[in-house]
C-alpha cells in the first residue's frame, strides 16, 4: 500500500494511472487538455472509468522535447492540481514532473504524488524534497536525455543495468528516509524496440527490488513501430502489453485509455484467481 496523505492505496491488486497531459507537444494527445473545463471533463471521465491515480504533466517527456523552464511548467500544472481537487476533493493526484520546485508546489496545492522520470537526475533537490514532503515518489529509469535518449542506446545486459540503476536509487531514497517508492523500468526512454520488450519480458525480476512497479507502454513507439501503424491506431497493441506486464507482476499501469485498462486489469483478476 501507499500513504497519498492519509489516502491509502491498495496495491494487493493491480490500479490504473491515468495520463492527463497539458503540453500541446505530448507524443500522443498533444496535449488536448489545455483549458480547465477540457481537464475537468477529461479527469470525470477517468474517474469514472475507474482511474486510481491521475498523473498530471505540463512538460512533453517524448524523443526531442524541449525542456520548459520550471516557473512554466508551475503555470501549467499548479492551477489544473487546484481545479481538480476543488471539483474531486477525494481525488489521487500525482504530479509528472522533474523539476522540485514544481512538485512542491503542486504537492502544497494538493497533489499527493511526485512520479519523477528522472529519478532525481534533473534536479538534486528532488529526492530530499519528497522525504520532507512525505509523500510516495515514483522513479523511472532514463538514459540520456528528452533531446537525446533515443540517439543509438546502448546496454551490455539491459535487464541488469536497469535493475542495478532502480536498486541504487531505492537505497539512496531509503537513505533520505522515503517510505513509499514505486519503481518504473523506463520503457521507450533511451531503449530501443529490442530493450523495451526484453525489460517486458523480465519484468518479473524487478520484483526482487521489493517495490510496486509502474509499466507505462499506453501507445509507445514499441507498439505502433512493430505493428508498422502509429500511436492513434496503438490501442490494441497497449492492451495486449498491459497483460503481460500485469502477468509479470506490474502493479501500476500508467494509460492514456482508462477504460480498456480497467478492463484488462479485471481479466487478469479472474485469470489470477481461476
Amino acid at each position: 500500500s501507499l500513504n497519498c496523505g492519509g489516502k491509502l492505496l491498495d496495491l494487493s491488486r493491480p490500479i490504473v494511472m491515468a495520463i492527463i497531459n497539458f503540453r500541446p507537444d505530448s507524443f500522443y494527445d498533444g496535449g488536448k487538455t489545455n483549458q480547465v473545463t477540457e481537464v475537468l471533463l477529461q479527469a470525470e471521465k477517468m474517474l469514472e472509468e475507474g482511474a486510481t491515480i491521475l498523473d498530471l504533466g505540463g512538460q512533453s517527456s517524448r524523443p526531442g522535447a524541449e525542456v520548459l523552464t520550471a516557473e512554466m511548467e508551475k503555470a501549467r500544472v499548479v492551477p489544473m492540481v487546484e481545479a481538480i481537487l476543488k471539483k474531486f476533493p477525494n481525488a489521487i493526484l500525482s504530479l509528472d514532473t522533474f523539476h522540485s520546485s514544481v512538485a512542491k508546489e503542486g504537492v502544497l496545492a494538493g497533489a499527493n504524488i511526485i512520479n519523477d522520470i528522472s529519478a532525481g537526475e534533473m534536479d538534486n533537490s528532488m529526492i530530499p524534497l519528497a522525504a520532507q514532503l512525505k509523500v510516495p515518489y515514483f522513479l523511472m529509469h532514463k538514459k540520456g536525455s528528452s533531446k537525446n535518449m533515443q540517439n543509438d542506446p546502448n546496454y551490455q545486459n539491459v535487464v541488469d543495468e536497469v535493475f542495478q540503476y532502480l536498486l541504487n536509487k531505492i537505497e539512496l531514497c531509503k537513505a533520505h528516509g522515503i517510505v513509499d517508492l514505486v519503481i518504473d523500468p523506463g520503457f521507450g526512454f533511451g531503449k530501443t524496440i529490442e530493450h523495451n520488450f526484453t525489460l517486458l519480458k523480465n519484468l518479473n525480476s524487478f520484483n526482487l527490488l521489493g517495490m510496486p512497479i509502474l509499466a507505462g507502454l499506453s501507445r509507445k513507439s514499441m507498439i505502433y513501430s512493430s505493428l508498422e501503424s502509429n500511436a492513434h491506431e496503438a490501442l490494441n497493441g497497449t492492451t495486449a502489453l498491459n497483460m503481460l506486464a500485469l502477468i509479470n507482476g506490474a502493479k501500476i499501469l500508467r494509460v492514456h485509455d482508462v477504460k480498456e485498462a480497467m478492463e484488462c486489469i479485471t481479466l487478469f483478476n479472474h485469470y489470477r484467481n481461476a
